[in-house]
């Protein structure tokens, strides 16, 4: 395995070396058991991050050395946690109230060089210590919260610097940069329309200053401590990053969606839902895919690690999935806010420029221009006669009456006698509309001819008979 040891270099520990003695004197150990934590806790955790990490539960004891060499040296890999513009809800998650929990031990003990939230030393004593730990190499960076570059990045300042500058100073010798939550990964809340702060995440941020150091962006809101400690050890134990995706997250652990794993997933499979809250279906468990869950498009492992020493997560505590490890790394106005809202919605909201709707209001408005356009054909039809019978009996093309062949006028006057006969014997009877209509002005006006070729006639026999 390999680690570092006091002296900051990296060494070469074989799994049984050492084991009693730093069982005996790990300062680790000392605080676990101190908070309540047994050895077959410990181990039961170290296999959970061996799983993670997409190794056997049988590399358990040798994560825990891992760990517990680390605490007694003190070096394990030095971390630097950064606070962007943030809620510190992802520190909160890793403290988790007044009552430490492994994930938090561990990291406090092997690892957390310095940390704006969770030190002990504040001022220029603090940052004396992130100076220290970046001359001397080797480290990782966590940041937490999005990165803010409004007003030249002065909209955030950190010991009278501008928060970008302390971000692009501390990543210089990094080995890699762990974005810790959503805000993190692609502005999240900051970065919600308007985005007056010109928020964004720390993967684009870096991209457009060319810093070409690997990211690995660890989404939701907040991330679950345990995700990033797997990634810290992963990193510790073979040398390397874990895989990603194309989203730069660990690809072994955001490979599943949420709906995969989750324990009402046989409810959805029977068509058993919940509609409205306060029901007897949601005091039954039923899903929560019509009250707005987002879990059958959001690809985490919430289900399988849970929060708060794994004793629930959302869905479990009867909260809809929010969607919030849905991330967008390079692009800040596709963040989970803007796509996933209203949470308790089935459709997201759709945006054209500062506009937002629902899919429904489309739906309607196409429904309604539809029912518009009908209308206004149907009192084109009725205006033009052409309702009753449908449309004018034509024999022939019109196209046909001006430019056809005699073959075209030989075929129109026989579809012109045989519907005649059809029309008469009431079997195929014509339409009422202009044909007849045609018809009935031709008959006005043969009738008109007829008496003035009767008196043209009655007037040639009178001169004749004069004669």
């Amino acid at each position: 395995m390999a680690l570092l040891d006091t002296s900051g270099r990296r060494a070469s520990v074989s799994s049984a070396s050492a084991q009693p003695e730093t069982r005996a004197t790990s300062k680790l150990a000392q605080k676990l058991e101190l908070n309540g934590f047994t050895r077959r806790d410990f181990l039961k955790y170290c296999g959970c991050l061996a799983g993670m990490m997409g190794l056997s539960q049988l590399a358990a004891p040798q994560v825990a050395e891992a760990l517990e060499i680390g605490a007694e040296g003190g070096k394990l890999l030095p971390v630097i946690w950064l606070e962007g513009s943030s809620c510190t809800g992802c520190t909160e998650a890793l403290t988790q109230g007044t009552t430490p929990d492994i994930p938090q031990l561990v990291l406090e003990t092997i690892a957390l060089n310095y940390s704006e939230t969770l030190s002990a030393a504040a001022g220029h004593s603090l940052e004396e210590a992130r100076r220290e730990t970046i001359e001397a190499g080797s480290y990782l960076v966590v940041y937490e919260g999005a990165v803010v570059t409004a007003y030249d990045g002065n909209i955030l300042r950190v010991a009278d610097e501008k928060g970008t500058d302390v971000l692009l100073e501390t990543v210089k010798n990094a080995e890699a940069v762990i974005a810790l939550g959503s805000c993190a990964c692609d502005g999240g809340w900051m970065a919600v329309r308007p985005d007056d702060a010109d928020a964004m995440g720390v993967q684009k941020f870096l991209s457009e200053h060319n810093v070409d150091v690997p990211v690995v962006n660890i989404p939701c809101c907040p991330a679950n401590p345990e995700w990033l400690t797997s990634v810290i050890l992963e990193y510790v134990l073979t040398g390397h990053l874990p895989e990603l995706n194309d989203k730069n997250e660990p690809a072994a652990l955001f490979s599943q969606t949420i709906h995969d794993n989750c324990p009402r997933r046989g409810h959805f499979e029977n068509g058993e839902f919940v509609y409205q809250f306060g029901s007897e279906e949601e005091a039954k468990g039923y899903c929560l895919y019509p009250l707005g869950c987002k879990g059958p498009q959001t690809y985490a492992p919430c289900a399988v690690t849970r929060w708060n020493r794994s004793l629930s997560w959302c869905v479990e505590a009867g909260a809809p999935c929010a969607g919030c490890a849905t991330i967008n790394p390079m692009n800040p106005q596709a963040n989970w806010v803007d796509e996933n809202t209203p949470f308790l919605e089935r459709h997201r909201d759709f945006a054209v420029g500062p506009i937002t709707f629902q899919p429904t209001t489309v739906a309607v408005g196409l429904t309604v221009l539809v029912v518009a356009v009908l209308g206004v054909h149907c009192a084109g039809m009725k205006l033009a006669g052409r309702m009753d019978g449908g449309a004018d009996f034509e024999p022939e093309r019109r196209w046909d009456e001006k430019h056809g062949g005699p073959e075209a006028h030989e075929a129109g006057a026989r579809a012109q006698r045989l519907y005649d006969d059809l029309d008469e014997m009431g079997l195929e009877p014509k339409n009422t509309g202009l044909h007849r209509k045609r018809d009935a002005a031709a008959r006005k006006a043969a009738a008109k001819e007829a008496p003035q070729a009767a008196d043209s006639n009655n007037d040639t026999h009178a001169e004749g008979g004069d004669e």
